[in-house]
């Protein structure tokens, strides 16, 4: 049975990877509203894409950005999203990939 120490040293907080942890996004993938608690224990619901049995939660923020490239840009295939910052402090980029 492990110790405090040894649990302490492996323990890892869970996080929701975003879709800024992809190389690239299509804007072809489905997209579908989960269930997810924070880390004060606050139920939310956030839309999510689903790649290689792998969630990642999809920023309104992104929406609008891929929104605007796509009146410009009708023919987009994919997106890259870059994530700065921490927290209520993140902002993301979105730029079109061909």
């Amino acid at each position: 049975m492990p110790n405090l120490k040894q649990e302490a040293q492996a323990y890892e907080p869970s996080t929701t990877k975003t879709v800024a942890e992809l190389d690239k996004i299509s804007v072809e993938v489905e997209i579908v509203e989960k269930d997810f608690t924070n880390s004060q224990g606050e139920d939310y619901k956030a839309k999510v894409v689903t790649i290689d049995d792998v969630d990642y939660r999809l920023p309104n923020s992104v929406l609008g950005h891929i929104k605007t490239l796509l009146n410009n840009m009708p023919d987009l295939k994919n997106v890259k999203v870059i994530k700065e910052g921490d927290g209520k402090l993140t902002k993301y980029t979105t730029i079109p990939m061909q």
